[in-house]
């Protein structure tokens, strides 16, 4: 084990560390005024993050241990377990509903968000079934097109509670890996129009998301309604400048930015931290995704590429949503940046994709040559 733990990507693990700390920073310098006021005490936020880092934590190492060569073999109960959480949370005896969405499952005094397991699975089940495939994927409809139904299913489960940002953001990593499994490109045109054109219909045909869509290209004609949040947001990008007032000096978040913990714990990183929070926070992820796609070019096998590629690109596309939806160049999708955002459930399953990822570039090509060549 010790030796295991020698051979862990060290660049890698640095950036996640940095990247949560910094976030459990944020978390408690956002969080501070709705927890005195809602609980009496400061940290009541904090320290469920922390609770949940550290349980991340070891979930990460449980991913960096567990041969991730065995999720391929658990694909069918995975898959299995996720069609029937989903299920389970729309059912009035497990689900919890929070703002008009039942997106919650409540088992005793614990509660799941289990879109983000899976987020997982999807990203699992698509690596093994096209890493697989990966010479074969001539047929679009033996090949391609049955794993595709299972995605919809999924999709169509997470729309019912209802999250089109999260079914879209399952969706959009399982077309990367589709993408980089070699299928033709006259099928993977189809498929993204399809998309698109899916996620466009879905977008304006329900008034609620419609009025979503209306606010977030002019949030100024309804201030005190749908545009409230994205206004508070500017209010708090605009004061940040260039140097920010201080961690702990911001206003918006006294109870004036809806979400500043969660969803908008971005415009409280740029009120605070001003201009140099946003460039350390680009830095981050710039990181993340370049040291990603080099691990996923050296996997030894196709499985753990197509699985690093969907992990990475997972957490790539909530941050284009997040920070897309706080600029105002996207709706508003209630998804959180990722290992920065308050939210236990996001914040462990990330950091245990991490450590399979981890895993992924201990077995690299690239390091088995290394090592090689050191026992010479």
């Amino acid at each position: 084990m010790l030796s295991k733990i020698k051979e862990v990507d060290k660049t890698l693990l640095f950036f996640i560390i940095c990247i949560c700390l910094f976030g459990l920073i944020m978390v408690y310098s956002a969080s501070y005024p709705l927890s005195s006021v809602k609980y009496d005490v400061s940290t009541y936020f904090f320290h469920r993050q922390w609770i949940s880092f550290l349980i991340g934590l070891f979930a990460m190492s449980v991913g960096f241990f567990l041969p991730y060569k065995l999720y391929r073999q658990w694909n069918p109960l995975l898959v299995i377990g996720s069609i029937l959480v989903l299920i389970l949370v729309l059912t009035p005896w497990f689900g919890e509903s929070r703002n008009n969405s039942q997106r919650w499952l409540e088992l005793g005094p614990v509660t799941l968000q289990p879109a983000e397991f899976v987020k997982f699975t999807m990203v699992v089940y698509f690596a093994s079934v096209y890493g697989k495939k990966q010479k074969l994927l001539t047929s679009f409809k033996e090949e391609v097109l049955p794993p595709l139904l299972l995605l919809g299913t999924v999709f169509v489960l997470i729309l019912m509670q209802p999250d089109l940002g999260t079914a879209t953001s399952i969706a959009i990593p399982c077309f990367f890996i589709l993408l980089c499994a070699g299928i033709k490109l006259r099928h993977l045109l189809a498929i993204a129009m399809v998309g698109i054109g899916a996620v466009i219909y879905l977008a304006v045909s329900a008034p609620y998301r419609l009025a979503r869509v209306l606010s977030f290209r002019d949030p100024f004609s309804d201030a005190d309604g749908k545009g409230y949040q994205l206004i508070n947001g500017y209010e708090a990008i605009a004061s940040g400048g260039v140097f920010g007032k201080g961690i702990g000096g911001g206003v918006q978040k006294l109870g004036f930015l809806p979400e500043a913990h969660t969803d908008f714990i971005m415009a409280v990183i740029l009120e605070e931290l001003g201009t140099f929070g946003l460039a350390a926070v680009f830095f981050l992820y710039f990181s993340l995704l370049i040291k990603g796609v080099y691990i996923a070019l050296r996997a030894e096998d196709s499985f753990g590429t197509l699985l690093t590629i969907g992990f990475l690109f997972q957490i790539m596309v909530q941050v284009v949503f997040n920070l897309g939806a706080v600029s105002g160049l996207l709706p508003i999708t209630g998804i959180p940046l990722p290992f920065i955002s308050y939210g236990g459930s996001s914040l462990i399953v990330n950091l245990f994709t991490m450590g399979i990822i981890l895993q992924i570039s201990r077995h690299s090509k690239q390091y088995s040559i290394s090592l090689a060549e050191r026992r010479r």
